[in-house]
């Protein structure tokens, strides 16, 4: 994209179809002039009288506790130097945009129209009340300082320039993985700083603190190598002034450990480079330009440890990975400030989660084969969703062991599922279903294991230790896939279609035939079958060689189906197979059938697929309450999907009285408690919260999960095969990594099931 597209790609953006990136959204009712009393006078007038009895009340009835103000007088703005309060507002709501995507946190932006210290000060104290914490940015130097100061000093709330702490705090967290990998000790290390503003100043105070010895610092600013007799440097600047007859960068970069550039771009040569020490460590983060290219330095020396500010480069020190956590984490225990044990308390668990095992979703978002700790990853990712379980409760606990936490937290499991909550990503069902795979893992034959993603998603399945993969396809493709991957375990690979797999071909063929020759299937074609990898797959389960088997990545599902169906028997009891999709919904986990196989169910299909659609809650720890969904309600429509439904429910209250089932209903009277207990309190299903949906028929429930998905964004794990004597499981068309490892996960429990009612049957 040239740039002309880009610049008009930008300006687009930001002016249609809204201009700006920010509105404010009601959070209550306001439908009526009731709600509307409550809301503004006369109702407001309670909350009021509250809090002036007790200002601490301000935070019990209004937003101030998530409510962050971004504030700036555009005299700083990105490197687009001194262009005023209203150039500054995309900026500002860009910020605010951040905030509320990472860490939930609602933003005003502020744009001061003054350049006086003292009065913006004044003002940003005036406000202060309305803001349950304060971000200062892009503010020039060396007025930010004293702006900070101040307001941290004078307001009982948390404040932080950002532009300083935020680039401090990430790459510091570098620093202490860098130095790790360097085999170098903080107090040992020589350093250079290319820059002696505000950003360079702060990463060098939290370096110190760190370790970096102060003498062993050389700053520059443009002007060149900070010395004491230069009577322009500011006091902070002094710190890192040294008594020395000035040197260029380039001397001062010889037999140094530590590069950090917040500067200029291309002031770094490859000379330069050559001459630092072994394992040197460069972070240039000038935007757009890195002061040294991150090409030209890894291309000079192979064993640099470098960090740049670009996005399209390796360990990318990005502000993103701290202020939304920080803040959030401050803002939960109604931190007074934002002091140095919660800014190091950041440093420290950023740098430890990346030596954690980076989550499928990440490498996929980088478009990454498989990040891992070393020099090309340093700092986690900004796309980590793990970012605001680790860092926000680390900010937190340094706040209440500092002594300026107001509200602290005693159940940390609790503020855990709130932050997960925050963010629309609720993974307990997840992390349960794992967990509980990982009990007793299984042997899990991946049927297209030469397709990348699938190699991917057993990779993860094999090393998070929820099952044993065994991969079919073709031999040469996944050795090749499995060297990209960094995947070397030792696993059995099977090519169905070679040679060497004959005699169990046969095998599986003569055993398939038994079981199929009396409804129109030669041997001939049972041989030919088995050549094929998912009637082989099948053959492997069935002939108890693998555990459960998981398919359907690369063809249609009904193409999948059919073979799984033809080999594998039905379940004990079990009078036709049906598929549920658990949707991972804001209100919890939510059981939709049946979303793949039965056309048009009749009224016994439908109880029998209630009936295993519960026994699979059950299997997850979810006490089904199941609502049979269709366009009427108890009896209000006579037609023949409205009456098979009813007939169904008839049934299961007379056979199974112990279910909680009720239809037909409604859609949104299901889905709705009180609405239900109001219209119809004679339900079953009054006053409780429905989680299971079983449809009248498969497109209803097919589009259903389908919209859920991409409309709302919400994670799917299915379908979940019910009604198969053995754990076969069939992907969507095209799933992720992440929905594949989560069926592995699912055929690995539908395993243990298996087995456990198998050997309670032996007994």
């Amino acid at each position: 994209m040239n740039k002309d597209s880009k610049r008009e790609e930008a300006l687009l953006y930001h002016s249609k179809p809204t201009p700006g990136k920010i509105q404010v959204v009601p959070t209550k009712k306001y439908a009526t002039q009731r709600d509307l009393s409550l809301a503004y006078s006369p109702g407001v007038a309670e909350p009021c009288l509250e809090i002036a009895k007790n200002v601490d009340d301000v935070y019990k009835y209004t937003a101030k506790g998530n409510l962050v103000a971004v504030i700036s007088n555009g005299t700083a703005v990105l490197g687009l130097g001194d262009i005023g309060p209203e150039a500054s507002k995309p900026v500002m709501e860009g910020k605010g945009l951040l905030f509320k995507i990472f860490s939930d946190i609602d933003v005003f932006d502020i744009e001061i129209g003054t350049k006086d210290v003292e009065e913006f000060i004044q003002t940003v104290k005036n406000i202060a009340p309305t803001f349950g914490g304060i971000n200062l940015e892009d503010i020039k130097a060396p007025e930010s300082f004293e702006i900070e100061r101040r307001l941290v000093e004078e307001l009982d709330i948390p404040v932080m320039h950002d532009d300083q702490h935020g680039t401090a705090i990430i790459s510091s967290a570098a620093l202490i993985n860098a130095l790790e990998l360097a085999g170098k000790k903080a107090e040992d290390v020589k350093m250079v700083v290319s820059g002696a503003g505000s950003a360079a100043l702060a990463c060098a105070d939290l370096y110190v603190l760190l370790g970096v010895k102060v003498e062993n610092i050389l700053m520059f600013n443009s002007k060149g190598l900070l010395t004491k007799d230069n009577p322009s440097l500011s006091s902070l600047q002094l710190k890192y002034a040294v008594d020395i007859a000035p040197i260029d960068l380039a001397e001062a970069l010889k037999g140094a450990d530590i590069f950090l550039g917040l500067s200029s771009g291309d002031i770094m040569s490859a000379e330069m480079l050559l001459t630092m020490a072994d394992n040197p460590i460069v972070f240039a983060m000038a935007n757009p330009n890195p002061e040294i290219s991150y090409t030209l330095a890894v291309e000079t020396r192979k064993d640099v440890i470098m960090a740049t500010g670009r996005s399209d480069f390796p360990n990318q020190v990005n502000n993103v990975l701290g202020f939304p956590y920080i803040f959030r984490g401050a803002l939960d225990v109604r931190a007074t400030k934002i002091n140095e044990a919660m800014k190091m308390a950041a440093v420290k668990a950023l740098a430890l989660l990346a030596k954690e095992p980076v989550p499928e979703q990440v490498n996929v978002a980088y478009g990454a084969t498989k990040l891992g700790f070393g020099t090309e990853y340093i700092i986690p990712k900004p796309f980590d969703p793990r970012l605001i379980t680790v860092v926000a409760p680390a900010v937190a606990k340094a706040a209440m062991e500092s002594g300026v936490a107001k509200n602290p937290i005693t159940d940390w499991a609790a503020y855990e599922e709130v932050l997960l909550e925050r963010m629309g990503n609720d993974n307990k069902m997840v992390r349960l279903i794992t967990n509980r795979a990982k009990l007793n893992p299984k042997r899990i034959v991946f049927a297209e294991a030469d397709q990348l993603n699938v190699l991917k998603a057993a990779q993860i399945v094999y090393e998070d230790g929820i099952g044993f993969p065994i991969l079919l396809g073709n031999k040469e493709s996944i050795l090749e896939l499995k060297e990209e991957l960094g995947f070397d375990a030792e696993l059995e690979i099977i090519d169905p279609k070679t040679p060497e797999e004959e005699a169990r071909r046969n095998r599986f063929a003569n055993s398939y035939w038994t079981t199929r020759e009396r409804r129109g299937i030669s041997l001939l074609d049972a041989q030919k079958f088995m050549r094929e990898r998912n009637y082989f797959a099948a053959m492997m389960v069935n002939e108890g060689e693998a555990d459960a088997l998981v398919t359907g990545y690369s063809r249609s599902y009904p193409s999948v189906v059919k073979p799984m169906l033809q080999l594998v028997e039905k379940a004990q009891g079990a009078s036709l197979v049906a598929t549920a999709n658990m949707m991972l919904t804001s209100r919890g986990p939510m059981f939709l059938s049946d979303t793949a196989i039965n056309i048009n169910p009749s009224a016994q299909d439908m109880v029998n697929i209630a009936v295993m659609t519960a026994k699979t809650a059950r299997m997850f720890g979810v006490e089904p309450v199941i609502a049979m969904v269709s366009f009427s309600n108890f009896g209000s429509s006579t037609s023949e999907s409205a009456s098979k439904v009813r007939e169904a429910v008839a049934y299961l209250h007379k056979n199974h009285p112990d279910m909680i089932v009720d239809g037909e209903i409604q859609a949104d009277f299901a889905l709705n408690p009180e609405m239900l207990k109001e219209k119809f309190p004679f339900s079953k299903l009054a006053g409780k919260k429905v989680n299971t949906l079983i449809f009248p028929n498969l497109e209803s429930a097919n589009i259903t999960y389908k919209m859920l998905k991409e409309l709302y964004k919400v994670n799917s794990i299915g379908p979940i095969m019910m009604g198969l004597g053995k754990p076969v499981h069939i992907f969507q068309l095209g799933a992720s990594v992440e929905e594949m490892v989560n069926m592995a996960a699912i055929a690995v429990i539908d395993a243990q099931e298996k087995e456990s009612k198998k050997n309670k049957l032996a007994k």
